[in-house]
């Protein structure tokens, strides 16, 4: 997992940091969230936050969700078969112990008696069923259905194709308590998987009945996590308050916590200095600023900011040359530096670092596979001209679409900058759209080169690499290569029993995507610099679940 043992235990040291920050010790730039964990304490403040958002949330439906902040407030709403706690660890969710066959091929799930739904309904295993069925069914649409459970779940990939019945599925509820899951092939991180959003159950009465209102406005949400959707004002803002039929909710001190769409960072910092916000984001105009405060931390994330370019929307994307001259052309440390600001680093690879370990190992799989993307003037040149001889034009015209949101819409024209100024003859058309409006031009392969970003779904390469098989459901950029192909279908299937050969295969198509192919170009790794208010305690950030957890989390007096 992460360098020195896991991306977990970083976690625990960055929560560590914070804690000291926030009792009057010395500040910290790598600290991350209000500090996280303890909520041992009762407080009698009013236990009430409003955060930010950076956009309207697209659904809140599972089974349709495929944009993080669609995975915060699903996440804090539904609730699987686990939960990750401060550390990092799967804590008990609506599963209270599994087992597995010796063949890695069965999983048994038991669930808790005592879950219920916001309605009063019960949690049962029929309902986690229902949802994973549904999220294969090819008249759902869901995207991350097939992609999460296809070639997973037994039979899940050939549902989606139309092949096979729902169910034929591998997943029975052998009784109310009792989940049986069937995989197609042994699956190293499948627990890890359950932690992700596709994952959660549904309560089929609630979906049926409202049809494809379901999860489009707070009163077709149904809870079974933390808190429950109580109001929804589209484009606006939203809440969530405690959900008093969680099974944990002893547990959960925050009554309330209301999110307010915030595109604008300095708009975010006026409404936090006058008192309407509890937490916002920051950028490099505003990090020198606040640096010393208390209220100021550093998140770090394993998330990846890069360029996807699609080869069949413009014909120079298609040649590879102009694709590694892109590359090349970008100076990422100049990027974090002065542009950011705010502790990101420049990318080295498609797997970010104090991502994932070598098996056995504390090598981070990064440092083990070295830098694969760099800033070189000269050889984004070399290849820039190999390019245009071989297109035989001296001009490249291409449009770069990303968000409209302030901190993107910097580093959008410091793109365009770096590459009309590095490449001659380049002239590159900026186009920013809302978040969500970029989100479905990706998923309909509307874009020339896009500025995209991935965050993992669970703590393995293979939630990075395996998104360019040839048709693959977040290809989306026309990238086919059998060679490729193989190699990341033997490393989950002929060595998935094998760590160290499964890694080295990793290892071998990385190097593959991006020495060989430049089929994508890798930026920057994020962090979010941020205020928080430091009487927030138990917030902190997981990987692969919310963004930002608030189960734990309460207001300090």
């Amino acid at each position: 997992m992460r360098k020195h043992k896991s991306l977990w235990l970083m976690f625990a040291l960055v929560l560590a940091l914070f804690l000291a920050a926030c009792s009057g010790g010395d500040e910290s730039e790598s600290s991350g969230e209000s500090d996280g964990g303890d909520s041992s304490g009762e407080s009698s403040a009013e236990q009430e936050i409003t955060v930010t958002a950076k956009s309207e949330i697209s659904s809140m439906d599972p089974s349709l969700i495929t944009d993080t902040v669609g995975f915060q407030w699903a996440g804090e709403t539904l609730e699987g078969l686990y939960r990750l706690d401060e550390e990092g660890n799967l804590s008990e969710g609506i599963a209270v112990d599994s087992s597995v066959s010796d063949d890695g091929l069965t999983w048994t799930f038991d669930l808790r008696d005592d879950a219920e739904w916001s309605n009063g309904d019960p949690v049962t295993a029929e309902d986690f069923v229902f949802a994973w069925q549904r999220a294969v069914n090819p008249d759902t649409g869901s995207e991350y259905g097939p992609y999460f459970l296809g070639g997973v779940i037994k039979n899940a990939q050939a549902i989606a194709d139309g092949e096979a019945e729902l169910d034929e599925l591998g997943a029975t509820a052998v009784d109310d308590h009792t989940l049986e899951v069937e995989l197609e092939q042994p699956v190293p991180y499948f627990e890890s998987m359950t932690v992700f959003v596709t994952f959660m159950p549904l309560n089929k009465s609630f979906v049926e009945e409202h049809g494809e209102d379901f999860g489009t406005e707070a009163e077709y949400t149904l809870a079974n996590g933390p808190f429950e959707m109580t109001s929804w004002d589209h484009e606006e803002g939203w809440t969530v308050e405690k959900n008093e039929s969680y099974w944990d909710a002893d547990t959960v001190q925050l009554e309330a916590v209301n999110a307010q769409v915030i595109k604008e960072i300095s708009t975010g910092v006026n409404l936090y200095e006058s008192g309407d916000l509890d937490q916002t984001e920051l950028n490099a105009e505003f990090v020198d600023e606040y640096k010393t405060t208390e209220d100021f931390n550093v998140a770090e994330k394993p998330y990846l900011y890069f360029f996807k370019f699609n080869q069949e929307a413009n014909e120079a994307l298609a040649n590879v040359d102009v694709r590694k001259a892109i590359s090349y052309a970008i100076d990422r440390q100049a990027l974090v530096d002065t542009i950011l600001n705010d502790g990101s680093v420049p990318a080295e690879g498609y797997v970010p670092s104090n991502f994932v370990n070598m098996p056995d190992s504390e090598e981070d799989f990064r440092d083990a596979q070295g830098p694969l993307v760099e800033y070189d003037e000269d050889k984004a040149k070399e290849h820039w001209e190999a390019a245009l001889e071989e297109l035989g034009t001296e001009e490249v015209e291409i449009e770069l679409l990303g968000d409209d949101t302030g901190t993107v819409s910097n580093v959008l024209a410091y793109y365009k900058e770096q590459l009309e100024t590095v490449l001659d003859g380049l002239s590159i058309n900026v186009v920013e759209v809302p978040f969500n409006e970029r989100v479905e031009r990706d998923q309909n392969s509307e874009f020339e080169i896009e500025a995209a970003t991935w965050g993992p779904d669970y703590v393995d390469p293979n939630t990075y690499l395996n998104m360019y098989l040839t048709d693959g459901q977040n290809n989306n950029m026309n990238y086919s290569n059998e060679e490729y192909d193989a190699l990341i279908e033997q490393a989950n299937g002929e060595y998935a029993q094998e760590p160290d050969q499964r890694f080295e295969t990793f290892l071998e198509a990385e190097r593959l995507l991006l020495e060989e192919d430049a089929a994508v170009a890798p930026m920057y790794q994020d962090s979010k610099a941020q205020l928080f208010r430091p009487n927030i305690k138990g917030v902190f950030t997981t990987a692969t679940g919310p963004e930002l957890e608030f189960k734990w989390a309460y207001v300090e007096e």
